[in-house]
C-alpha cells in the first residue's frame, strides 16, 4: 500500500511538469502565428492609446515642475519686497524732513552764542529728531577729511591743496549726507582737494 502511495505522487510529480512544458510550447507556437486582424488593430490602438496618455502626463508632469517653482519665485520676490517695504517705506518722508533738520541745524549754529530757553529747546528738539530719525534706520553722512567716495558724496567745487589736506579728501562739507539703512537718501556736498 505504502508503494501504491508513492507511484501516485511520483505520477502527480511528473505530471505537473509536462503540463508546464505543454503549456510553454503553445505559448510559442502562439507567438509565432499571426494575430487576427481584428486583434492586431484593438493592440495597435491601445498602443497608440498608451504613448498619447504617456505624452500627455509628461507635459502635464512638465507644467507642474514650472508651476512649483514659479509659486516658489513669487514667494521670494514677494519676501523681498515686503523687507524692501519695510526697509525703505519712509524713505519719502525722511528726505521731506530733511529741509527741516539742517533748519533747524542753522538756527543752532545762528543762536551757539545765546543762553536761555529758546536755544535749550531748540537743543531738545534737534535730539529728539535726531533720535527719531536714528530709530527709523537713517544715520548722518559727514565725511569730513575721508577719501572722496561718488557714491555718498557730491562734489561741488575744487580746492587747491593746502597743510594739513590730502588730495582727494574732502577740505569741508557744505552739507551732511544721510543714508537710510544701505541706500544714500541724500549725497554729502562737498569740496575736495584737488592735486
Amino acid at each position: 500500500m505504502a508503494q501504491t502511495t508513492e507511484n501516485q505522487t511520483e505520477q502527480q510529480a511528473v505530471n505537473p511538469a509536462e503540463e508546464l512544458k505543454k503549456a510553454a510550447q503553445a505559448a510559442e507556437q502562439a507567438q509565432g502565428a499571426e494575430l487576427p486582424p481584428e486583434v492586431a488593430q484593438a493592440e495597435g490602438d491601445l498602443a497608440a492609446q498608451l504613448a498619447a496618455a504617456q505624452a500627455k502626463a509628461a507635459e502635464h508632469f512638465d507644467l507642474y515642475v514650472r508651476s512649483v517653482a514659479e509659486m516658489e519665485n513669487v514667494r521670494r520676490r514677494a519676501a523681498e519686497d515686503v523687507q524692501k517695504a519695510q526697509k525703505f517705506g519712509v524713505e519719502k518722508f525722511a528726505q521731506n524732513l530733511l529741509p527741516v533738520v539742517d533748519s533747524l541745524e542753522k538756527a543752532l549754529e545762528i543762536t551757539a552764542d545765546s543762553e536761555g530757553p529758546m536755544r535749550e529747546g531748540l537743543l531738545a528738539t534737534h535730539r529728539q529728531l535726531m533720535h527719531a530719525l536714528e530709530a527709523s534706520g537713517m544715520t548722518m553722512l559727514d565725511p569730513q577729511g575721508e577719501k572722496f567716495d561718488p557714491n555718498s558724496q557730491q562734489a561741488i567745487c575744487m580746492v587747491p591743496a593746502a597743510e594739513g589736506l590730502e588730495v582727494g579728501h574732502v577740505a569741508q562739507v557744505y552739507q551732511r549726507g544721510w543714508k537710510i539703512h544701505d541706500r544714500v537718501l541724500r549725497p554729502a556736498m562737498v569740496s575736495v582737494v584737488q592735486g
